[in-house]
């Protein structure tokens, strides 16, 4: 990939579905002045593997290594059938998909990944991509989900909790929804099963000065990233229900969705959380996985 770019990275493995990532990478690249760069890297090595899964693997690598050119240029003629000005370059990588990303990630402005389900047990596959690249890009990183290979109008929903992870995640949606001119919900969920502060009696509580609390902190931390970005409308929601249901009954209606990751770790469901990783198994819409150093808004 050239250097000194902040292109739109999207990772291809031959799929239909990593053709359409493609595609709406190539979208989201053309909206945001972009660069495209697709990747084709190797599959993940897997461990331990018996002579018949060995040479399964080894005849996986043999037709992905052969195929890949192929691949790239369809891959390419794609994005070029929608988007014919844009710039798209094209890498095969023998290094396997995974670690050709996170270290395409230390430039791009955004990975792509499509073709993939995650599920609960995915999380525990040292060898899962989506995994994987969602926990240690440099950037931000998008699970492709759904058919829509087009920026549209709709909204970016994020989920934001009070921490200062949460503050980061709300700058890269800010700064995605300023880039494609959409408007932004910002969702803050709690719930009132769990009694707030020492108090065990929950009649006890006053539930409506709690939600009001929550509403006035949320008000306060957009305010702040209204003022960065004035051309961006967005939204303040706070749901008494799970972040992952309240974001999945928002992103219903949205194009995206912007979850947080809590690091760098073995075990990517504790890295993610919950709430990302039901939103990777369960969304209808493409899902941005960010771990966003970003400075606090003015």
């Amino acid at each position: 990939m050239p250097e000194n770019t902040s292109a739109v990275v999207v990772g291809i493995d031959g799929s239909d579905s990593a053709l359409q990532a493609a595609r709406w990478a190539g979208a989201v690249a053309a909206t945001c002045g972009a660069p495209l760069h697709i990747l084709h890297g190797m599959p993940s090595l897997g461990r331990n593997l018996t002579e018949t899964a060995a040479a399964i693997q080894a005849a996986i690598m043999s037709y992905q290594r052969d195929s890949a050119l192929i691949f790239l240029r369809a891959a390419a003629d794609a994005v070029h059938e929608d988007r014919p000005d844009l710039s798209v370059t094209t890498e095969a990588s023998e290094t396997p998909v995974d670690e050709a990303l996170i270290e395409a990630s230390a430039t791009a402005r955004l990975i792509v990944l499509g073709g993939q389900d995650v599920t609960g047990a995915a999380a525990l596959i040292l060898g899962s991509t989506t995994l994987r690249v969602a926990t240690h890009a440099d950037c931000p990183a998008v699970a492709f989900r759904g058919d829509d290979v087009t920026v549209s109008d709709k909204p970016i929903v994020v989920g934001v909790d009070n921490t200062a992870a949460g503050a980061g995640v709300l700058a890269t949606a800010f700064d995605f929804a300023d880039a494609m001119k959409v408007k932004l919900i910002v969702v803050r969920s709690w719930t009132t099963r769990a009694p707030a502060g020492d108090v065990t009696i929950p009649f006890l509580i006053d539930w409506e000065a709690l939600e009001a609390a929550e509403w006035a902190a949320l008000t306060e931390l957009v305010d702040g990233w209204r003022q960065r970005y004035p051309d961006v409308d967005a939204e303040c929601v706070v749901e008494t229900m799970s972040p992952a249901r309240a974001l999945l009954s928002h992103a219903t209606g949205a194009q995206l969705v912007v979850v947080g990751s809590r690091g760098r770790n073995a075990l990517a469901g504790l890295v993610l959380g919950s709430t990302s990783m039901n939103l990777l198994h369960h969304s209808q819409v493409p899902v941005m996985v960010t771990r966003a150093h970003a400075p606090e808004a003015d």
